[in-house]
């Protein structure tokens, strides 16, 4: 282990202790800055997930009896450290993710906030009472913990992922096991570590962390006693979760993948829009499901939008995440940057033209420059794929219905960014667009107190808000008279 990272635990968290993987396996976690090794992490088997239920099963009754008072409390300890410890915490997310330390503690206060939204959440679980109709007799309706949750987070927000399942689960009564992503788990072990640090009892949240996630959350579906998947990953993988849920017929909350428009109008105002387009498009380098894929930019303000946007990108330093100049980091690997690099010779082979980077640097690191592309055709590769990548691919339309019918040409429909200074057009385009969530005149969506999700192929179910809250909690009716 580096001394940059000596003190976060590097061992799998299940029941009572921090414990070595059953075969004392492990895995090298790598900083993509450097390709260098960061530490050894233990690979849990299938011995250990069957091992990480049993304690998760073990610890449900008491955690579903513990009042929501004190569910509550320790939410918002966890908080309260996250934020004292905003610096440290980043600086880890900066050397196994690669973003930049802006991007990074923007994403710890992010993060945190999921712990205080659901430490008061926690407390507002109601139900109801009401006579039917005919009048024979009362209904009543309680919310009850759903039970042994799974959660399943990416790398490329190793805490806001963590915490945005971690929160509404345990402030609903239920217990958790959470497989963090193989390239970043050290930000999850960390945050568990706190998390016992203020007071959550041990078996309530487990940690898994593991090289081999197939085998291993199969083997963690395969209980009876698992209730709940939460996954946020791509639309592939949460297609096969879904077929292996199926088989024991579980609850399922599922943030897959999303291949966003970023619409700017002809009325636009196009420093605000080119401002929010670096946002949605350079937060964690491109490296998001919600960042903008798609630029549709209308004829009119086409050639003003681009110099803007290339004027920026220009100015965007790249560099290891971990130094406070660095505005853009690597990518995650080196398949990252591979794919990222065919995505951009596609579309330049279909006529894309590169107006800025564009070429793949000398190693070593994982890198991609921020790279601007016009002239992109439908049929280019990264308009159908997610690029993941800081890669700008802007599109010219004419006309509201043309630009709508092309955003909404895709299977995925989780956010959607619109431009326009008229506030009435806005709002009748957000309905037309297919998707989750609309960015309206801004250039980021997420928040804790909205309902986070998509239509179509991104995913099931919603995160974050009251409604998060609601996915890991059932509905009881019991009928009564008196």
């Amino acid at each position: 282990m580096t001394k940059d990272v000596q003190g976060v635990p590097t061992r799998l968290l299940i029941g009572s202790q921090w414990r070595q993987a059953a075969d004392d396996a492990t895995f090298a976690v790598y900083d993509p800055s450097t390709e260098q090794v960061l530490a050894e992490v233990a690979d849990a088997s299938e011995v250990d997930a069957r091992m990480a239920v049993v304690a998760a099963k073990q610890a449900a009754s008491s955690w579903r009896a513990t009042p929501a008072r004190r569910r509550s409390e320790i939410l918002l300890g966890t908080f309260s450290r996250m934020i004292e410890r905003r610096d440290e915490l980043a600086e880890l997310i900066s050397l196994e993710n690669g973003k930049s330390l802006a991007d990074s503690k923007a994403e710890i206060s992010y993060a945190a906030e999921y712990f205080r939204w659901y430490a008061e959440e926690a407390v507002r679980v109601r139900g109801e009472l009401f006579e039917n109709p005919s009048g024979t007799n009362r209904v009543l309706v309680t919310h009850e913990p759903v039970g042994v949750c799974v959660l399943v987070t990416p790398w490329n927000f190793p805490a806001a992922m963590a915490t945005r399942k971690i929160g509404p689960a345990l402030a609903a009564g239920c217990t958790a096991i959470l497989k963090p992503a193989g390239e970043t788990p050290l930000t999850a072990l960390a945050i568990a570590s706190i998390m016992l640090e203020a007071g959550l009892p041990y078996g309530v949240l487990n940690v898994v962390t593991t090289k081999n996630a197939g085998a291993v959350v199969n083997e963690l579906l395969s209980d009876d006693s698992v209730r709940m998947l939460s996954f946020t990953g791509s639309t592939e993988v949460g297609r096969l979760l879904l077929s292996r849920a199926a088989n024991t017929v579980l609850k399922t909350s599922m943030e897959l993948g999303g291949n966003a428009p970023f619409i700017v109008l002809d009325d636009a105002n196009i420093e605000d829009a080119v401002a929010g387009a670096m946002i949605a498009k350079m937060r964690n380098g491109g490296q998001a499901c919600t960042a903008a894929n798609r630029f549709y930019v209308h004829r009119e303000v086409h050639d003003e939008f681009v110099a803007g946007l290339v004027a920026q990108f220009e100015r965007v330093r790249v560099g290891a995440g971990r130094f406070e100049t660095t505005d853009c980091g690597p990518l995650i690997n080196r398949e990252a940057v591979d794919k990222v690099t065919a995505l951009v010779e596609d579309a330049v082979q279909r006529g894309a033209t590169v107006v800025a980077g564009g070429s793949r640097p000398e190693g070593p690191g994982h890198f991609y420059p921020p790279t601007v592309l016009t002239d992109v055709t439908s049929d280019a590769a990264l308009c159908t794929e997610e690029i993941f990548g800081p890669v700008a691919a802007i599109i010219r339309f004419d006309t509201d219905d043309e630009v709508v019918k092309a955003a909404n040409e895709t299977v995925h429909g989780l956010v959607s960014y619109l431009y326009t200074r008229d506030l009435a057009r806005g709002l009748r385009l957000s309905e037309r667009l297919e998707a989750g969530m609309i960015a309206l005149n801004r250039g980021i969506v997420s928040d804790p107190a909205a309902p986070f999700g998509g239509v179509k192929q991104s995913g099931l179910g919603r995160e974050g808000s009251h409604e998060g809250l609601l996915e890991y909690l059932e509905e009881k009716y019991v009928a009564t008279v008196w």
